[in-house]
């Protein structure tokens, strides 16, 4: 009677089962000296160290010391996506005295838009203050109605639902969709602005073998009206130089039909661009795309090495030809997993590289000829008022709209395994999006940044954020009670423009993208 007792018990069946497991740690397994030196308890010191960022992230750590994005952020990234209450009580928890803190500089009379003002009507309306192509006579010049705009992010890399929600949360908001360089799915095609991204592997305009189509271009140009503008990718603020890797494993028929890529291998992104190889074949391909097709034609760069942008700027200025827009991708990483190397340590962040590239074109008078678009954890008000002041006129997001759709930053992107089901192709882990909602938390997220945006731009006296000068911010230079201007740490002044950005977006909708005149009476 007592053996049954003991064999149906528990304890005997949970001391059997540790008995396994210490004769295998012991005697079997010959990969981990932790378990075989301590049986059981080896175990447990590597599962703690697998939870550790979770434990980290949401009990260890404060509200601001976290990176990429700390806790702090992350809830007024989720706060406005919900449309919750995202202010703050009892004062700041900021360290004023810490390096490189912004302090903007607010007027003693601001700017109070008058009561016709769109502004007034839809504080989420903000569009920009330049037209994109229009210096190099595009057929088909663009205005993004929106300063704020999604970055790239291909469809393999984000899960069908995360695209399909974005793409539906920015037609809501009016902003574009720059398609990463996956190319056009069907899930970037719900009603907003795209902007093709076009990188070395050439995917969804590319030959079986690789090689660059031009008629493949043009019909996917031909047959989508809401492609706006097309980007060449250079390289990321991920990995500049280094190209990427869809693996066998993820790419479906799907996939393999959009990229015009074989089954069953891998989809490899070379380091660099066979069309061309120096600055004037670069310049002549992207004459070329734009003669073809109509569309402005940009790049986009992580920085480092500065040559070859005073090459590209100089052979602008004599020639009149190159790129419409230029977007600058801050070094601080993106969407896109990188090895520690790359991730840490190559191309310069964001405030540095846009001051040096600024600077360049410049000094060449084409500052206010070119659409700069900056791109490096700016989707946050205070952190984009700074971008304006240096000279950007728009704002590209990536992770932080990811946030506003769900993404708990559990940095698990490379591993197929998130647990939002937003950077997967796990049919399971993707069943948890609901797009309809999704699509709503992202234009929420969307319009109380573009609505703070404005009102911090009226508190400083400004109608439109691309009036902010570098005077306007100051940077804490430590714990010295002493701060500097931005034109001061950067040893510039922006290039000033005259814009009349309303009226020409209502006389002239096509400027704006598509259903501009009903988006601004939203």
């Amino acid at each position: 009677m007592e053996i049954n007792q003991w064999l149906n018990s528990a304890w005997f069946w949970v001391g059997i089962v540790l008995f396994i497991v210490i004769i295998r740690d012991i005697f079997i397994q010959k990969s981990h000296t932790i378990t075989h030196n301590f049986p059981v308890v080896g175990h447990i010191r590597y599962w703690l160290e697998q939870i550790g960022p979770e434990l980290r992230q949401y009990i260890v750590a404060n509200n601001r010391e976290e990176l990429p994005f700390n806790r702090q952020e992350r809830s007024w990234i989720y706060a406005s996506s919900k449309n919750e209450n995202n202010l703050q009580g009892f004062g700041t928890d900021q360290d004023f005295n810490s390096p490189g803190y912004i302090f903007i500089k607010n007027a003693m009379m601001g700017y109070n838009p008058p009561v016709n003002h769109p502004s007034k009507k839809n504080p989420g309306v903000l569009p920009a203050t330049k037209v994109i192509g229009l210096f190099h006579n595009r057929k088909r010049p663009f205005r993004p109605y929106s300063v704020i705009n999604i970055s790239g992010m291909s469809y393999g890399s984000l899960s069908a639902k995360a695209v399909e929600s974005l793409n539906k949360g920015a037609q809501l908001a009016g902003c574009y969709h720059n398609t990463g360089e996956g190319s056009l799915s069907p899930y970037h095609q719900f009603g907003a602005d795209v902007i093709l991204n076009i990188g070395t592997a050439y995917f969804g305009v590319r030959e079986l073998d690789g090689t660059f189509s031009m008629d493949k271009l043009k019909q996917k140009v031909d047959e989508n009206p809401q492609l706006r503008a097309i980007e060449l990718k250079l390289s990321q603020g991920a990995k500049p130089g280094k190209g990427g890797m869809l693996p066998a494993s993820k790419i479906n028929q799907e996939i393999a039909d959009i990229r015009h890529i074989p089954m069953g291998k891998d989809a490899i992104s070379p380091a660099f661009h066979a069309q061309f190889s120096n600055i004037p074949e670069m310049v002549d391909f992207i004459e070329s795309m734009a003669t073809e097709t109509g569309l402005p034609v940009g790049v986009k760069s992580a920085i480092g090495k500065l040559e070859q942008w005073e090459e590209l700027a100089a052979y602008m200025a004599k020639t009149g030809k190159g790129p419409d827009f230029i977007t600058i991708d801050g070094g601080e990483g993106g969407t896109g997993a990188a090895p520690h190397a790359f991730a840490d340590h190559v191309s310069m962040p964001f405030t540095f590289a846009f001051a040096k590239v600024y600077q360049i074109f410049q000094r060449h008078d084409l500052t206010d000829k070119i659409f700069f678009i900056a791109s490096g954890k700016l989707g946050f008000p205070e952190k984009a008022l700074l971008a304006f002041a240096m000279g950007a006129d728009s704002i590209n997001i990536a992770r932080e709209a990811m946030m506003s759709i769900g993404c708990i930053q559990a940095q698990k992107c490379h591993t197929n395994h998130c647990p939002t089901g937003i950077a997967t192709s796990n049919k399971w882990l993707q069943a948890g999006i609901d797009v309809t909602l999704k699509s709503e938390r992202y234009y929420r997220y969307h319009y109380t940044l573009v609505k703070e945006i404005a009102e911090i731009t009226h508190a400083c006296g400004y109608e439109h954020p691309c009036q902010m000068t570098m005077d306007d911010i100051e940077l804490s230079m430590g714990d010295n009670n002493r701060t500097m201007t931005l034109s001061k740490a950067y040893g510039y002044h922006k290039t000033a423009i005259a814009y009349e950005y309303f009226n020409e977006l209502i006389d002239c909708p096509h400027l704006g993208g598509a259903n501009a005149r009903n988006r601004l009476s939203r």
